[in-house]
This record gives structure tokens, sequence and C-alpha cells, in this order.
């Protein structure tokens, strides 16, 4: 068969081989699949912690260890797999504040102790601790946006879990997490800046020029008279 026609059946309209309308529509059924994932552990996650909160009754005191104990489950389940950590963490970051949100409990403490929990889970199996971060923080601060909460405070206290659980591990885990997070709240007011090390934040400080003053000439009094040369 001429090359020509070979060409004509395998391309499509628009000039879309048969092959790359094939991949297309594969790739957008697999991120229609791997959003309704996501809804589904959003789901799963706000109904488990608000259910278990109301059981408990008392809201205060158990929301952090509960939102400890769901970002556990979840590491264990993805390392039990063996993939789905970075996809799953912002969903299941979310579930949590949202859960914590519909009983009334302080999202901004859940927000920190969750955020923390999945950085240093990240780091016990392997897993890129400062995309984990992100994502974490991306799912907390989404949630507080949609329950209406104060999104400045608890993307402030998230940066900062996120940048505390990391120095619990290392300077180079420091490094990665605050360069990641550094975009991802650039939009919130001063976040980043108030969340990173002080070191980090001189570094940030736009340097002034230092102005040397000029010494200052004494003028001669104006009813001083020239000495005459003998």
């Amino acid at each position: 068969m001429p090359k020509e026609k070979v060409l004509e059946q395998i391309r499509g309209e628009e000039g879309t081989g048969k092959v790359g309308t094939a991949v297309k529509e594969g790739v957008v059924g697999s991120l229609k699949g791997i959003n309704e994932i996501e809804a589904e552990i959003v789901s799963l996650v706000r109904n488990t912690v608000s259910n278990a909160l109301r059981a408990t009754g008392s809201v205060a005191s158990e929301a952090v260890d509960l939102s400890r104990d769901v970002v556990k489950g979840a590491i264990q389940a993805t390392e039990e797999v063996g993939t789905g950590l970075i996809l799953s963490t912002k969903s299941v970051a979310k579930g949590v504040i949202m859960g914590v949100g519909d009983v009334g409990g302080d999202i901004v403490s859940v927000a920190s102790q969750t955020v923390k929990g999945a950085v240093k889970g990240a780091a016990e199996i392997g897993a890129d601790v400062a995309m984990v971060a992100r994502r974490a923080v991306d799912g907390v601060i989404e949630a507080t946006k949609e329950i209406g909460g104060d999104v400045e405070k608890v993307a402030k206290v998230a940066v900062g879990g996120a940048m505390e659980a990391a120095g619990t591990i290392g300077n180079t885990a420091v490094s990665a997490v605050k360069d990641m997070l550094v975009g991802v709240v650039g939009g919130v007011k001063e976040v980043a800046s108030a969340a990173l090390p002080k070191s980090q934040q001189v570094a940030q400080r736009p340097r002034q020029e230092t102005v040397t003053p000029k010494p200052k000439v004494a003028e001669k009094p104006s009813g001083a008279k020239k000495k005459k040369r003998a």
C-alpha cells in the first residue's frame, strides 16, 4: 500500500492520528478516573473523621489525635499498595479538615498536625517529602476555602508545620520543602516569609544601599580679613 494511503488511514480529523486520538482518550479517561478517586477519598476521610468526632463527643481533645491516626492509616495503605502517596495526600488532608470543620472543630491546629504527619510519614517510607508537603498544604488550603475558614491563618500554620517536620528530617528536607512551598503560598499575604526560618527571611530582604555622609567643610567667618604677606 502506498505511503500516502497508509497515512490517510492513520490520520483522523484535524490531522490527529488514530494512535494519538486513542492516547488522548485514554489520558482523558484516566484523568477523570483520578478525579473520581480523589473525590472518593475526600468523602471517605471527611465522613470518617466527622462521624468519629461526633461519636466521641469531645471534638476539642480528639481532633488532633484523630487527624494523626487518619494520616498514618493513609500512609500505611499506600505503603502496602506500593504507590499513591503523592496522589492521595491532598485528598486525605482535605478530607480531614472538612471533617473537623463539619463538627465545629479547630481546623487551625488540625491543619498543622495533618501536614506534619504527612511529611514525617513520607520520610519514613522514602517518598518525596517536598511533594507530599506541597500536596498536603494544597489540600488543607483548598478545604479551608470551601468551608469558609481563615485561609491566611490556616496556610501559615500548615506551612509552619511542614517546615517544622522537615527540620526533624534534615537540612536537605528543609531546603526542598521550603523551595516547594514558597510558590504554593505565594498568593497568601506574607505566609511564606512568616513561616520560613529567620535566616531565610533575612536573606530574602532587599539590601539597602548605605550612603556615607560627606564630611562638612568648616565655613570661614564672613568678617574675617585675609592676612597680608610680609
